[in-house]
């Protein structure tokens, strides 16, 4: 998910996959994990759960996460107490703790329960989501990290024990600004995230980078509501990515036509807000921070994005 390239995306999107009727040899679409859905040669599987379909969004039988809560784990990667930008400091670890504390954090609030209109056969998405335990990683790939580098900070923080094994765990691996992603952070996306084998277990985890690295592809506003443009960018990312992996965490259960996630179809929307983007703007507020957060698509009443469950539906 990159800011100004979401647009240029669907624009894509819409001229790839028009409404139409499909050949019999007709690819399935599925998502990557990063804002965007690639054709697959294996078909969909037949749907055999009763869940709440025809609301803009599709089931495919994957498992979702029901665990309350979710369990959270940062790996702060790099350096995080005086790097590159002033926001490469203990400031935006404390701002994001809080966002995801389990006292006054995004977890349980109407934001995050829009959520649990995601489920399976046996279970719904709960809603409820929070930090369990944070690691630090100085560096063990280099200031440039692939795909497969981002799996093998985890697995490390896993195998070494900083911290534990858990399949109803996200471990969200955070680079300082001065980390590049090689796959695309900055040109290609904000944030991804995806699954894997590690320990022998199925373990989701994500890379969000510090925007401050390329304020104008992943940044909404530089002034922001906490007075730091780093954190308040990354909030608004992970916020996207936690949605995503809790309804989709294989990336096999819920996502529409052109492969895009539930948070893929609000990105870069955000209802009205309390001030003027671009001059400390919010549309939340959890314990006492503002923040600035991409909407998530409601899978009910009709579909649509909002900013909390049973709210009014916006387009912007």
């Amino acid at each position: 998910m990159r800011k100004g390239l979401w647009s240029l995306l669907l624009v894509f999107a819409c001229l790839a996959f028009v409404s139409a009727q499909t050949t019999r040899d007709a690819k399935h679409v599925v998502p990557t994990g990063k804002g965007w859905g690639v054709e697959s040669t294996t078909a969909p599987a037949v749907n055999p759960y009763t869940v709440t379909l025809g609301n803009g969004i599709n089931y495919h039988g994957g498992p979702i996460m029901s665990g309350s809560p979710v369990h959270v784990y940062f790996i702060w990667y790099g350096n995080w107490t005086n790097g590159p930008r002033s926001s490469d400091s203990q400031v935006t670890v404390g701002l994001l703790d809080a966002l995801f504390g389990s006292s006054g954090g995004i977890g349980g609030s109407g934001y995050e329960k829009i959520n649990t209109t995601y489920g399976s056969s046996t279970a719904n998405v709960s809603g409820n989501i929070a930090l369990t335990a944070s690691t630090t990683d100085s560096y063990s790939h280099g200031t440039s990290l692939s795909d497969s580098g981002v799996q093998a900070v985890v697995s490390s923080a896993i195998s070494s024990g900083r911290l534990p094994k858990d399949t109803n765990g996200l471990y969200f691996v955070l680079t300082s600004s001065d980390v590049r992603e090689s796959s695309g952070f900055c040109t290609r996306y904000c944030g991804w995230h995806t699954h894997g084998t590690i320990s022998g277990s199925d373990i989701k985890f994500s890379f969000v980078g510090n925007p401050d690295r390329c304020p104008s592809a992943c940044e909404m506003q530089t002034v922001s509501p906490n007075g730091d443009s780093g954190a308040d960018g990354m909030a608004s990312v992970m916020a996207h990515e936690a949605e995503e992996t809790t309804s989709d965490p294989d990336l096999n259960a819920w996502y529409d036509s052109s492969g895009a996630e539930n948070a893929d179809k609000c990105a870069w929307k955000f209802g009205p807000t309390t001030g003027t983007i671009g001059n400390g703007a919010y549309n939340q507020t959890f314990g006492t921070h503002h923040w600035l957060i991409q909407m998530n698509w409601e899978n009910a009443r009709g579909g649509g994005c909002d900013k909390t469950l049973g709210g009014t539906f916006y387009t912007r």
